[in-house]
């Protein structure tokens, strides 16, 4: 009976031993797989600080791109208005000259003057030879200057003409590189035809009677130690008088039976009716604008450009010496050369409204990616410096 009793003791505590063993296990089991949730735990909490930290980063350098940014376009908006003060200063000046009754733009000089200039017209000192005459170098003033001796035979009055002695030469000598000289980047290209733009809206809307330069080509655009251009070779423009015809009533033109001028940049109307308009000259900044995008000459250039704009390829006869030229922004150019060049005055666009609508925008951008911000006044608010034209009213003459 005792033994029974002990063996069923000894039974039960064999059970209680095995149940403890299973319980045992159990709890390992759940330590075990507690322990794998806490390393994953702990790695994700890992990578989550290391992407913390990234964008920590991406932040600190976004806020300090904001803050360049912001301080770009302070310095920005203190040019501009910087410029729009210089700009009405100028538009002020240009009134109060433009207002002041029987104020001379024009210097005379005697003859004794001009001779000791050029030292008797020295040979040596010449410069030049043009229809009209022959052009010379000398000091004025203490000004370096242009002057022009006219023919006997010139139908011009016996005069001698002085302008600003310009040391780039003329748009036509840096177009050929003349005396291995670098070529004319896209930036300073644009510059040059925003610059025609303004000098040709001044001659256009001069006061009471418009005038037409009637020449305008590279070679009567010259350059200064800057590169900015100057119109100059004003020996067969004209002032515009009203027509008399019931048609063109409010068309302001010159009448002639020998139109003059050079062949290729003429204006295709004045050349069969022989009536000069300010549009002639639109035609003429036409084939300048064509030649400064791609470089060729002025020959059939419209015919050139339009195909090469049909068939896709505008790309391929783009100037390359005049460096990346943006597409966008060539072929904007292009576009409006062509609309210049328009065999038909009326298809040419308008000086003072659809030309800045286009020059302007592509004169700014130009500056920028120069790196010489230019916010300028349109020109329909006030006439352009006097610097952008010679030298019709800085002539100096001896009659």
């Amino acid at each position: 009976m005792q033994r029974k009793i002990t063996e069923e003791a000894l039974e039960k505590q064999i059970q209680e031993t095995e149940e403890s063993k299973r319980q045992c296990n159990t709890i390992y089991d759940k330590m075990h797989d507690v322990e794998e949730q806490k390393l994953t735990v702990e790695h994700r909490i890992t990578e989550m600080q290391t992407v913390l930290k990234e964008q920590e980063e991406k932040l600190a350098e976004s806020k300090y791109h904001l803050q360049v940014l912001q301080a770009d376009k302070e310095k920005l908006q203190q040019e501009r208005d910087d410029a729009v003060s210089e700009a009405q200063d100028l538009r002020r000046k240009n009134k109060q000259r433009i207002s002041m009754p029987g104020e001379e733009l024009n210097t005379e000089f005697c003859s004794y003057e001009l001779e000791q200039a050029t030292r008797g017209f020295d040979e040596e000192l010449k410069i030049g030879e043009g229809g009209f005459g022959s052009v010379y170098k000398g000091t004025l003033r203490n000004t370096t200057v242009a002057i022009k001796l006219l023919h006997p035979y010139s139908m011009q009055r016996q005069s001698e003409f002085d302008q600003e002695f310009l040391p780039k030469g003329s748009l036509e000598d840096r177009l050929a590189c003349l005396n291995n000289t670098p070529p004319l980047t896209w930036q300073v290209r644009t510059k040059i035809i925003y610059e025609m733009c303004s000098a040709l809206t001044f001659l256009h809307s001069n006061k009471p009677h418009p005038i037409v330069h009637g020449d305008l080509k590279p070679a009567n655009i010259l350059l200064d130690g800057n590169f900015v251009s100057k119109l100059g070779d004003f020996g067969i423009c004209r002032l515009l008088i009203q027509s008399n015809t019931a048609a063109a009533a409010t068309t302001r033109l010159y009448r002639t039976i020998t139109p003059k001028g050079t062949f290729a940049y003429m204006d295709p109307e004045f050349l069969t009716t022989g009536e000069l308009t300010p549009r002639s000259d639109m035609y003429s900044l036409g084939i300048i604008i064509l030649r400064l995008l791609t470089g060729k000459p002025p020959q059939k250039i419209a015919e050139v450009v339009e195909d090469a704009i049909e068939s896709g390829e505008l790309h391929s006869i783009l100037d390359p010496t005049a460096g990346s030229w943006p597409f966008v922004q060539a072929n904007q150019l292009a576009h409006l050369g062509l609309r210049c060049a328009e065999m038909s005055r009326r298809g040419r666009p308008d000086l003072a409204g659809d030309m800045w609508m286009v020059v302007e925008p592509l004169m700014k951008a130009a500056s920028l990616t120069a790196g010489r911000p230019s916010f300028v006044a349109r020109p329909d608010d006030a006439p352009p410096p006097s610097y952008f034209v010679c030298p019709i009213f800085q002539v100096a003459k001896n009659a």
